[in-house]
């Protein structure tokens, strides 16, 4: 796992300007560093060694020197690919997978891509044609930023970098900030850095002669398969098994986190990993240690273990928010901070359960399907009317089932985190020319037009709730402490069984995730296979109403930069409700709060 940066244009002072570039990222690779640089570019690339430690270094060549390469990532088959490029003839003079695919590159051009079964942001350029092509991984994984400014091109694993480059220019990305309160993170292509672009998942770019093109070349599929249950059970376990085999290829220790739930405990009951690593807090509610602990004496493996106070959570907050490089509000992506720094005193490598929950249906919101559907067999028109009539009331729970159930799916259902309403977070947010959460999810809508909500909900999770928030957030936790995380649920073998699942392997009338639990009872020695989702808690509800951290989001609130951007009485007025116990309003003051203190750290003037 690396960190890559590199920017085109005829600057002549460029070793100075890639080398601060490559220091702002320096996190992700302290191993070693490596730069091509001529008349044209400045490639960077700092190291995690994490397979062949002795001669993978980079930046890497073809072999007439063509074709130089940045990469970020793990090709879990590279091997196969590598005995595939051998009959074709190529030769290979190191161990490495970033050789596999320069060479897979010179061979295939743009469709390397449909070959690789890994994670990876990597840029290949051509030096005598004098383009360049990256790439993003189909899961989104690996993160992948690019920006014009002046006529100069830049991309980084982290927005970061830019920073360093005389001609970007850091502007505030204003026009997102109430879709920001509706999805907790940054739910559209451009950044909060007014200019900054993510290369989404499953897309490629290439850039020639100051032109930008971006194609798309992978996007998750969910087509419902009736399929019988004992198969399903069989399938899962053979992928998972072939998954996980995969995702311990390394040439360094491989660790595992570890929560009390399905997902994790079936990836260490698999791989049995001789290190897992937890995190919970004092509050018997939010602590799943106890849960780890007894999965781990069970498989006679070892578990480190963390509580996380109150003031540990708070004061490395900012710090956190710097390594984000945007806003992300979700309270459990602040945990992973902890469990990462555990992690890296051991291991250079975790495995990590994301991706579950968006592919064999996990989120308590699938239920509705199924416990709602009563309502559902009211006429449309009827329920409309009521939905309308909710939603100029207060939001709360009851009344939020009837503004949901009497809309269609598209209409309302921006993913897992949702935190505001449109219509609430336009009224907080002071700025004009907002951008309708309707509209950031409506082209994903309209790929899937026709089929199940269930398989709707998957997608729109997918790609708004864990690339954008999840991902992101494992990413940049562990990268931060120079650690790799790998995600075996997130694989191509696991994808096929997965996006083939009927109705009923994904949801019953008694449970999240029916085939995924039978399958994981097999090699799970205690209940965590049937245990309902935590997903790292956070006590944070109930900290908020203490009062040193409510006083210090006031603080904030009352601020002048925060009266730049919101109606002060109307967020002021949420803090006092949350505080004095009238109305659960945490995400929402939580909401606000990140996006102010990530607003101090980038924008503030010193």
């Amino acid at each position: 796992m690396c960190g890559i940066t590199g920017f085109i244009n005829k600057q002549d002072n460029k070793k100075e300007i890639i080398k601060k570039m490559a220091d702002k990222i320096a996190h992700r690779g302290p191993d070693g560093e490596g730069y091509y640089i001529d008349e044209d570019i400045a490639l960077a690339h700092r190291r995690l060694a994490i397979i062949d430690l002795s001669t993978g270094n980079q930046p890497m060549y073809n072999k007439d020197k063509s074709l130089v390469i940045v990469f970020n990532g793990e090709i879990y088959n590279y091997l196969e690919i590598k005995d595939e490029l051998k009959k074709k003839g190529y030769s290979f003079e190191n161990k490495s997978d970033t050789e596999v695919i320069i060479n897979g590159y010179q061979e295939w051009k743009e469709d390397v891509v449909n070959h690789l079964r890994g994670m990876y942001a990597f840029a290949i350029y051509d030096i005598n044609n004098k383009k360049l092509f990256m790439a993003r991984d189909k899961w989104g994984i690996k993160p992948l930023y690019y920006c014009n400014f002046n006529n100069t091109f830049m991309f980084s694993s982290e927005i970061k970098a830019f920073l360093e480059h005389p001609d970007f220019i850091k502007e505030l990305n204003t026009d997102i900030l109430s879709a920001y309160l509706c999805f907790n993170s940054t739910p559209t292509t451009e950044t909060f850095f007014k200019g900054v672009y993510r290369l989404e998942p499953g897309h490629y770019l290439t850039y020639q002669d100051g032109k930008v093109d971006i194609k798309k070349f992978f996007q998750i599929d969910i087509s419902p398969e009736k399929q019988d249950m004992d198969k399903i059970v069989n399938d899962i376990k053979d992928a998972m098994k072939n998954s996980v085999e995969y995702h311990q290829i390394s040439d360094v220790e491989v660790g595992s986190f570890l929560s009390s739930g399905i997902d994790s405990s079936y990836l260490v009951s698999l791989a049995r990993p001789d290190k897992t690593y937890t995190v919970g807090y004092d509050n018997p509610k939010y602590d799943e240690i106890s849960y780890a602990k007894d999965l781990t004496e069970k498989l006679g493996i070892s578990n480190t273990s963390k509580k996380i106070t109150k003031e540990e959570y708070i004061n490395n907050f900012d710090k956190i928010m710097y390594y984000m490089d945007e806003p992300l509000a979700d309270p459990s992506a602040i945990a992973l901070y902890f469990v990462a720094e555990i992690a890296s005193h051991d291991v250079k490598v975790v495995m990590s359960g994301e991706g579950a929950d968006e592919f064999f249906g996990g989120y308590g919101t699938y239920l509705e399907d199924i416990s709602q559907s009563w309502y559902m067999k009211i006429p449309y028109f009827l329920r409309h009317a009521a939905a309308m009539v909710a939603k100029v009331l207060p939001d709360i729970r009851g009344l939020n089932f009837i503004y949901r159930r009497g809309q269609h799916l598209e209409d309302y259902n921006i993913g897992l985190g949702r935190v505001f309403r449109d219509e609430e977070a336009r009224k907080i947010v002071k700025l004009k020319n907002q951008i309708p959460t309707k509209s950031i999810v409506a082209s994903l809508y309209n790929d899937y037009k026709g089929k199940d909500d269930t398989s709707k909900r998957q997608v729109i999770d997918y790609y708004y709730w864990l690339v954008k928030d999840f991902l992101h957030a494992v990413d940049r936790n562990t990268m931060m402490f120079s650690l790799e995380a790998r995600t075996p649920f997130l694989d191509d073998k696991v994808y096929e069984v997965a996006r083939k699942l009927p109705f009923e392997a994904k949801i019953n009338n008694e449970t999240t995730k029916p085939a995924l639990r039978l399958a994981a009872k097999s090699v799970i020695p205690n209940e965590s296979y049937k245990k309902k989702k935590l997903g790292f808690p956070v006590p944070l509800r109930e900290w908020i109403k203490d009062d040193d951290l409510y006083n210090k989001i006031k603080i904030k609130f009352e601020s002048d930069n925060a009266s730049k951007f919101f109606n002060q009485k109307r967020i002021l007025k949420l803090l006092e409700l949350h505080k004095t116990g009238k109305k659960d309003c945490y995400k929402k003051v939580w909401t606000i709060y990140t996006f102010l203190v990530w607003y101090d750290v980038y924008f503030k003037e010193d």
